[in-house]
């Protein structure tokens, strides 16, 4: 599959490399435990697609620009994986997850408790990060921007977790959740690199709806993947969201076509085995999982709409670009 075509960009390598030394020290602690515990997943890979849009973002700039990234940005790019991180942490311990990025989930190799703890860690050093960018206004509105995403993913989490095995859960609750879950953390991504970096305020309001919008995308085309990929191709189980009575985007479409009410009474407690498998067959078959990535689809198409004023900058389109690559990761798998 073509790389992320941020990676294009001819500053990205060095600013990646920025990026990976910055959350290196971000995760160490004076206890060496709680060091390995906070650096778990964060050593076993990531795409950083957050830290990459604050970077793209700021250089859509003049202040900025092909000229060296501060380190304010690099910064805030990381406190905001950071707590995408911690929340990795908190979400493998409500499901109970035994794998994250193809390794040992934290809770899985440490216990629930310290899950728990070592996320908290991660979203205690993102607000310190945070806090300590200058000049300290900009700093203080980057740490209030971290706070407030933190209460969306709350939010969205507790939202989901009250509809689970609700066969009757509406396309707005599922749309408010996944905003909250996913969206926040790259449109935060998206507006805090273009503060710090200094953009007109005007495209900071629209560089954050780009990452509204390309978060909606991200997330109904991980739900798709869910249900149509392995777990090898994921990196974690794959199907858990029916298991866990997560009904998302397809299995909402799968619904109201001809399949759904054999859907429906398969669903709406525990699921597993046989069952389990005939409710994935149905939702793949259905023509659920093809309504779903067309709504992908419109997000994307909305999120590179959302960089029109920007477009003039190489990170402007190479964020544009990002869009449309969001969707080769489904096109490969469903075509197979």
């Amino acid at each position: 599959m073509e790389a992320n075509p941020l990676l294009r960009l001819p500053s990205m390598p060095e600013d990646l490399a920025r990026v990976e030394d910055e959350l290196a020290e971000a995760v160490r602690s004076a206890h060496p435990e709680l060091t390995t515990m906070a650096g778990h997943l964060a050593g076993a890979g990531g795409k950083r697609v957050r830290p990459l849009f604050a970077v793209a973002a700021a250089r859509c700039g003049d202040r900025v620009g092909d000229g060296e990234m501060p380190i304010e940005v690099i910064r805030g790019g990381v406190s905001v994986e950071l707590v995408h991180l911690g929340s990795l942490h908190h979400d493998d311990v409500i499901d109970e997850a035994p794998t994250r990025r193809t390794v040992e989930s934290v809770n899985a190799r440490w216990g629930n408790l310290k899950a728990i703890l070592s996320g908290d860690f991660l979203l205690a050093r993102a607000s310190e990060l945070a806090t300590a960018i200058r000049p300290a206004e900009v700093g203080n509105e980057v740490a209030g921007l971290l706070a407030a995403t933190i209460g969306k993913l709350c939010a969205g989490e507790v939202a989901e977790l009250h509809s689970a095995y609700q066969v009757d859960r509406t396309e707005a609750a599922y749309y408010d959740s996944i905003e909250g879950k996913t969206a926040s953390l790259f449109a935060t991504a998206a507006r805090i690199g273009a503060i710090v970096g200094g953009l007109p305020r005007e495209h900071v309001d629209r560089l954050t709806e780009f990452g509204t919008a390309f978060g909606m995308a991200f997330q109904i085309i991980d739900d798709v993947l869910d249900l149509i990929a392995t777990d090898e191709q994921l990196g974690k189980p794959a199907g858990h969201d029916l298991i866990e009575g997560v009904y998302t985007l397809p299995v909402l479409r799968s619904f109201e076509l001809p399949e759904g009410d054999e859907l429906r009474s398969l669903l709406g407690a525990p699921i597993e085995g046989d069952d389990w498998e005939r409710a994935r067959k149905l939702v793949r078959e259905s023509g659920g999982v093809d309504s779903a990535i067309a709504e992908a689809r419109s997000f994307a198409t909305r999120a590179a709409e959302e960089l029109q004023p920007v477009s003039h900058h190489e990170a402007g389109e190479a964020l544009a670009a990002a869009a449309s690559h969001l969707l080769t990761s489904i096109d490969a798998v469903h075509a197979a």
